[in-house]
C-alpha cells in the first residue's frame, strides 16, 4: 500500500516536458529574489522615515503598477512573443531593483515602485503563455501546478533570507540582491530555453479566429467570478492574523506556525491531490467544490469558538486552495484556444491584481465596521454566490 501511494506521489511529477521543468526553476529563482517585497513598509517607515499615509500610497503605486504590468504583459506577448517578453522582463525589473535604493524622495519612490512593478509583472502573463506553449493538454494543470510549487517555495525562501541579509548587511544589500536574482533569472531563461524553438511554438499556435477576450462573455463572467474569490481568498493574508491575535490570543510565532502549515501541506500534497481529481472529476465541478470549501473555511469560525477550529479552517482554506486555483489557471490557458493568448492571460492575472487592490482594504474596512463574525459571513456568501456562477457559467458554455 505504501509503495503504490508512493509511486503515485512520483508519478505526479513526471510526463513533462523539459521545458516546464526549466520554467519552475527561472520562477523560482525570481520569485525567491524578490525579497525586498515583503519587508517594503518596514524599509518605507525605517529607512526613509515615511509616514504611514505615505507608505499606503506607495503600496497603492505598487498595486496599480502590478494591474498595468500584468495588461501590458498580455499585449506584449502577443505583439513580441512570450519569450521576448520574458526574458526582457527579467532583465529590466533585475536593473530596477538595483536602482531603487538610490531613490529617496517620497514622490520619486512612487513613481520607482510603479515603473519596477509594472516592468516585473509583464513576466506573468508570459509565463502562462509559455506554459500553455510547453505543456500538453493531458498535463497542463499539473504543469500550472508545478510552477505554483517553484512560487510558493520562492515565496517561503525569499522573505526568510531577506530578514537576515537585513539584520546583518542592511536595506542596501537587498535590492542588490534582489536585482541581481532577477538578472540571473533571465539569464538562466536564455541559456536553457531556445528562442527559436519558442518562435516556431508561436507560429503553430496562431489561430485563425484570433478572438479577442473582451468579447468573450463567458470568460468575462469568468474573471468576476476569480475576482470574488481571490479578494475573499486575500483575508488570510491581511484580516486573518489579526483575527487570530484579537479574538483567539495567539502570538505572533504561533501565527506564523499556522500560517506555514498551508504552505507545508501544499508543498507536500498538491501535486498527487491534483493528479487524482482531474482523473475522475470535471473541470467545474473540481471549481464548485473548492469553492465551497474555502467559503466552509470562513464559516466554521463562526460556529465553534474553540482554538483547534482554526486548524480546520486552515486545513479546509488549504484544501479548497490547492484545487481551486490550478484549476482556475487551466480553465483561462484552456479559453486562450480561442485567440490572442497573451491577452486572455493578461486578464487573468489583472482580476488577480485588482483583487490585491480591492481585497485587503475591503477587508480592513468591512472589520472596522461590523466586526469578525460579520465579515466572515460576508465572505462566506461571496464564495457561495461564486460557486453559484460556476454553475450559470457551466450552462452558459453549453
Amino acid at each position: 500500500m505504501l509503495r503504490q501511494l508512493f509511486r503515485f506521489y512520483i508519478d505526479s511529477f513526471r510526463g513533462f516536458q523539459p521545458e516546464i521543468w526549466w520554467l519552475a526553476l527561472v520562477t523560482f529563482v525570481n520569485r525567491a529574489g524578490t525579497m525586498v517585497i515583503p519587508f517594503l513598509s518596514l524599509y518605507l517607515t525605517a529607512d526613509m522615515g515615511l509616514s504611514l499615509e505615505k507608505v499606503g500610497w506607495v503600496m497603492s503605486a505598487f498595486g496599480l503598477g502590478s494591474v498595468i504590468g500584468s495588461w501590458a504583459g498580455g499585449k506584449l506577448s502577443d505583439r513580441f512573443g512570450f519569450y521576448n517578453t520574458m526574458f526582457w522582463s527579467l532583465l529590466s525589473v533585475g536593473t530596477m531593483f538595483i536602482a531603487l535604493q538610490y531613490v529617496r524622495s517620497f514622490e520619486g519612490f512612487c513613481l520607482a515602485i510603479f515603473l519596477a512593478t509594472a516592468i516585473g509583472d509583464t513576466f506573468r502573463p508570459a509565463m502562462y503563455v509559455a506554459m500553455k506553449m510547453y505543456s500538453k493538454p493531458e498535463n497542463r494543470t499539473r504543469a500550472v501546478t508545478l510552477t505554483r510549487l517553484a512560487i510558493n517555495l520562492g515565496f517561503s525562501a525569499g522573505p526568510a533570507i531577506g530578514g537576515l541579509i537585513i539584520t546583518t548587511i542592511g536595506y542596501g544589500a537587498l535590492f542588490w540582491i534582489d536585482g541581481v536574482t532577477c538578472i540571473l533569472a533571465g539569464l538562466i531563461f536564455l541559456m536553457v530555453l531556445s528562442r527559436k524553438e519558442s518562435v516556431k511554438l508561436e507560429q503553430e499556435e496562431k489561430k485563425p479566429s484570433n478572438q479577442s477576450p473582451y468579447r468573450d462573455a463567458p470568460y468575462l463572467l469568468f474573471l468576476f467570478i476569480v475576482f470574488m474569490i481571490a479578494v475573499s481568498f486575500l483575508q488570510y493574508f491581511s484580516t486573518m492574523p489579526l483575527y487570530y491575535r484579537d479574538v483567539h490570543a495567539l502570538s505572533e510565532d504561533m501565527i506564523g506556525l499556522l500560517m506555514g502549515a498551508n504552505g507545508l501541506i501544499i508543498f507536500l500534497f498538491e501535486m498527487p491531490l491534483i493528479k487524482w481529481v482531474e482523473r475522475d472529476f470535471s473541470m467545474i465541478r473540481i471549481l464548485i467544490v473548492s469553492t465551497l470549501l474555502i467559503a466552509a473555511s470562513f464559516l466554521i469560525l463562526n460556529l465553534w469558538e474553540a482554538a483547534g477550529v482554526l486548524l480546520m479552517g486552515m486545513f479546509l482554506m488549504t484544501v479548497g486552495e490547492m484545487l481551486n486555483f490550478p484549476f482556475l489557471n487551466r480553465f483561462a490557458m484552456d479559453r486562450a484556444e480561442r485567440g490572442k493568448a497573451g491577452s486572455y492571460m493578461a486578464l487573468f492575472t489583472v482580476a488577480f491584481s485588482l483583487a490585491h487592490i480591492v481585497g485587503h482594504n475591503t477587508g480592513m474596512q468591512l472589520v472596522d465596521f461590523f466586526g469578525y463574525e460579520t465579515t466572515w459571513y460576508i465572505m462566506t456568501l461571496a464564495l457561495m454566490i461564486a460557486a453559484a456562477l460556476f454553475l450559470l457559467l457551466k450552462k452558459w458554455l453549453k
